[in-house]
């Protein structure tokens, strides 16, 4: 538990030492892994099916393992924040992500995935039936960046595909403007204002081979995805318990923080790990003390 708590395997055998227990270095790292290998879940085979959730979120992470970068796949319940699953993978593509989210979606029965907006994570909602909430914070961030891009490429007056579709950069500006709104108030209904403005851009020709994208057709590609991203953006703005009560923030932070407290925080003491097991022990080890820390039992309940 001392490694737990933030001390490494050799200030954990010093603190041991100091206390007259003779545990060395090497046996503190052997009790870890083998703690961590008993545990009873946290293992795509091993996940409860007495646990079915609505949900699930999902999110990619990396850490470095003898000078390579893991990847490593973190599954939460987004209403508890309950940490169902920790992999590594062998990638990041849509079929990867696919082979890891779709057991464990159809064993826990869950119907939507939260994930960032990612178009890997879309293609796995859409292949395996689920629906989806992508994290209204990454598009709005995205969203407000570009806008800000697209507004003073606008202003410097140095494209004429607008003037090719009898658009002013008045009213460019104000479209923008108008988009940034809309992100922000993420109506399910205002998905017709979006066609509406994708469908002003519409007409702007796609760049031919060899040479750059219009600011016509740049604000074409940012209403459209925005528009086709609609129903995903403000899914949570409709799903509601049987209370009437929404059950999802419109977020992935419950991923997030299990991300960045049960993978990156103990591993950013460290200057890596040697073993791909040992990466995925530690973390699933951590997260496992966490998920019952956050079910209320105390740490000397938890150390016993």
């Amino acid at each position: 538990m001392l490694y737990l708590l933030g001390l490494s395997y050799g200030a954990v055998h010093l603190m041991m030492a100091a206390l007259g227990i003779d545990w060395s270095k090497t046996s503190v790292y052997r009790a870890v892994q083998a703690a961590a290998e008993r545990l009873p879940g946290l293992k795509r085979s091993q996940l409860t099916r007495d646990s079915p959730t609505p949900a699930i979120g999902a999110d990619l992470t990396s850490v470095k393992c003898n000078g390579k970068w893991l990847p490593i796949g973190v599954i939460v319940d987004p209403l508890s924040g309950i940490v169902l699953s920790i992999d590594r993978l062998s990638g990041e593509d849509a079929q990867t992500l696919q082979g890891w989210i779709a057991p464990i979606a159809d064993q826990l029965g869950a119907r939507v995935l939260v994930s960032d907006d990612a178009d890997a994570f879309k293609q796995v909602a859409d292949h395996c039936g689920l629906e989806q909430q992508v994290c209204k914070s990454h598009v709005v961030r995205n969203t407000e960046e570009l806008i800000t891009t697209l507004t003073q490429a606008i202003l410097a007056g140095t494209d004429a595909s607008l003037a090719a579709l009898s658009i002013e950069p008045a009213q460019a500006v104000a479209d923008l403007q108008h988009l940034q709104a809309l992100i922000h108030s993420r109506k399910p209904e205002e998905q017709t204002e979006l066609q509406a403005l994708y469908e002003r851009y519409a007409a702007a020709p796609a760049p031919k081979p060899g040479s750059s994208v219009c600011l016509a057709y740049r604000l074409r590609n940012l209403y459209l995805d925005r528009w086709n991203l609609w129903p995903r953006l403000t899914f949570y703005r409709t799903w509601k318990d049987r209370q009437g009560n929404p059950w999802l923030d419109g977020t992935n932070n419950a991923d997030e923080r299990a991300i960045g407290w049960w993978v990156k925080e103990r591993y950013r003491s460290m200057r890596g790990y040697k073993r791909e097991q040992s990466a995925l022990n530690v973390s699933r080890l951590i997260a496992y003390c966490g998920n019952h820390l956050a079910q209320g039992l105390d740490l000397a309940t938890l150390i016993a």
